[in-house]
């Protein structure tokens, strides 16, 4: 998971910019996920990868101002794939969250991309979770997070 989420990303990303920033254009997405705005026990080390890639996309953003070629974050929420199967996470999209077809969060990826935007968290509801992080206590944050995931799945193989 690492060397997918972080080390792959990180130099496929070193590798195109140098001749996006010479041509004084381009657009790169990458791809995080709500889980990048919290921790999330049970599922650790994926939502710590999608905060680095959430992170890494900001700060390359900032150093790319001016140059032609944008850097855009895209931040989905659950959407329907096989990833609920492989992480061993059913019940996690079954749950509270509105669960995005893929279609409509590449839609609104896309469209964030063509407009150079720097972050899109797809769907209202997921904007509204992404936000309220920023002002719940720690504590609260890891209780519900840990209630939603799914303890033991792939994504603590630590």
């Amino acid at each position: 998971m690492l060397q997918v989420n972080i080390i792959a990303l990180t130099e496929l990303t070193r590798l195109v910019l140098p001749q996006m920033v010479a041509r004084n254009r381009g657009k790169v997405m990458l791809l995080a996920s709500l889980a990048a705005f919290q921790p999330g026990p049970g599922m650790a080390v994926y939502f710590a990868t999608k905060s680095y890639v959430l992170s890494f996309g900001r700060a390359i953003g900032h150093e790319l101002r001016g140059t032609g070629v944008t850097i855009t974050t895209l931040c989905p929420g659950p959407t329907t794939s096989e990833f609920a199967e492989v992480a061993n996470c059913v019940a996690l999209f079954e749950g509270p969250l509105p669960v995005m077809t893929a279609a409509e969060v590449a839609r609104q990826g896309y469209a964030a991309l063509k407009a150079g935007r720097p972050q899109i968290i797809t769907g209202l509801t997921n904007r509204i979770l992404a936000i309220s992080t920023r002002f719940m206590p720690t504590a609260i944050l890891l209780k519900i997070a840990g209630h939603l995931n799914c303890p033991g799945s792939n994504g603590s193989n630590i």
